[in-house]
């Protein structure tokens, strides 16, 4: 596509987006003056769609004209509730729909996988992880390894790029696997760093994974409604993600957990155990014996909070309208306007370190402000911009596609053209 540095452009693309009206099922932030907020930071928190509130009121009056019998009855049962939530998000990660449950919260479930998945045995008891992972996964990663009696200085392999790059090679990643992999017990990366904007080619790692007796998880806390994923078919051991970022649960939202068809079935896998992972046919005759569901939600330990997932539910059914592929069509264009248009600056202050390959990356660019501190970064909140700052130096923008638009891309760039050149 042939880009233009002009709001005529922006505009015309705006009224020839066919997802255009989307944008108006979500409530935008108010500035100061009154006026919509440049919104671009989906990527730390969706926005609410407008019919969350009416999903949640929902439940409230069946919890309030049922009581307990709604558990069962009404129209959304609270029993079966996480139900179409693990349905829905199943499509949007690609996978099969007895591979996903809504349940917990990222870190909880990332720590319930690797009780099923970090199984140290002999000399193979590392553990390998991007070495500027998102913290929670450091310190998950670094506890369990710990609770086995390792030392993490010994057993964790943390990825770094070359010296004078921002992002990981594909190729260094799969080299290190390949070396060392008689080694490794987990390889456990983001799908998507949350600091570079980088999306990491979970195939290609999957399989060198598997190629050396490796298991395989990811962290899709800003992959899951951003990136087109196809867990099942790459063969992804497990996976974890939140839902309040691309996928507009609200904070705190209910996370999402994925296994793979290969491991459901196989009770004799290592788990913590609950009574809502019961079988549901016999869950309530209170039997002390565990017969796990054959499915990922035989990994749920307790019954979720429904009125989390109400606001859940009302984004999924937008995405289930919507569907990725379109989405991500989106998001491509979208993020490389936002990338034309930041070219166009010819700035020396700032710096986009996110991989220039839209394949490689989704609705996120990380622009680093050279020699500065948070300054450009208030400069542009103050005018009304929603973005994000990472220490030390890095703002992310994230334009979503479900509701921001090429205007927006192209005010926001013009109020930072204001403050750069």
């Amino acid at each position: 596509m042939k880009y233009q540095n002009n709001i005529e452009f922006a505009l015309r693309m705006d009224q020839e987006d066919p997802l255009a009206d989307y944008r108006h099922q979500f409530y935008f932030p108010k500035h100061d003056d009154g006026k919509e907020t440049i919104y671009l930071c989906g990527n730390s928190l969706g926005l609410q769609p407008k019919t969350a509130e009416s999903y949640i009121k929902a439940v409230l009056d069946d919890w309030k004209h049922l009581g307990v019998k709604g558990h069962f009855e009404g129209e959304n049962p609270f029993a079966t509730y996480h139900e179409d939530l693990g349905k829905k998000m199943a499509s949007i990660v690609g996978a099969k729909k007895e591979e996903v449950v809504a349940m917990n919260s990222l870190t909880v479930n990332l720590h319930l996988m690797m009780v099923t998945f970090y199984r140290p045995e002999g000399k193979r008891r590392k553990i390998v992880i991007e070495k500027n992972a998102f913290p929670s996964d450091q310190y998950a990663v670094k506890s369990q390894l710990e609770f086995h009696g390792y030392d993490p200085d010994e057993t964790l392999i943390e990825i770094e790029p070359r010296e004078g790059e921002d992002v990981l090679r594909t190729e260094d990643i799969t080299d290190l696997i390949i070396r060392e992999g008689n080694e490794i017990a987990l390889i456990m990366l983001s799908g998507l760093n949350y600091y570079t904007g980088q999306a990491y080619d979970m195939k290609a790692i999957t399989k060198a994974g598997h190629h050396m007796g490796c298991q395989v998880g990811f962290d899709l806390a800003h992959g899951a409604g951003n990136l087109k994923l196809s867990l099942h078919d790459w063969g992804v051991d497990f996976a974890v993600w939140c839902t309040y970022k691309y996928m507009n649960s609200g904070p705190g939202g209910i996370a999402g957990c994925f296994v793979h068809s290969k491991h459901v079935s196989n009770k004799d896998l290592p788990r913590f155990t609950g009574w809502w992972g019961n079988k549901k046919e016999t869950r309530f005759l209170m039997d002390d014996t565990f017969d796990p569901i054959e499915g990922a939600e035989g990994w749920q330990m307790s019954n979720e909070t429904v009125l989390s997932m109400a606001a859940l539910k009302a984004s999924l059914e937008i995405f289930d309208q919507v569907g990725m592929d379109k989405l991500v069509e989106k998001s491509k264009k979208l993020t490389g306007y936002l990338e034309f248009l930041i070219d166009e600056l010819k700035s020396d202050r700032i710096q986009v370190i996110t991989p220039r390959d839209p394949e490689a990356r989704g609705a996120q660019l990380s622009i680093r402000v050279l020699n500065s501190d948070k300054s450009l970064f208030k400069a542009i909140s103050e005018k009304g911009v929603i973005a994000d700052w990472r220490e030390p130096d890095v703002i992310r923008i994230a334009p979503a596609p479900v509701y921001n638009n090429f205007n927006d891309v192209y005010r926001f760039v013009e109020i930072l053209k204001g403050l750069v050149v």
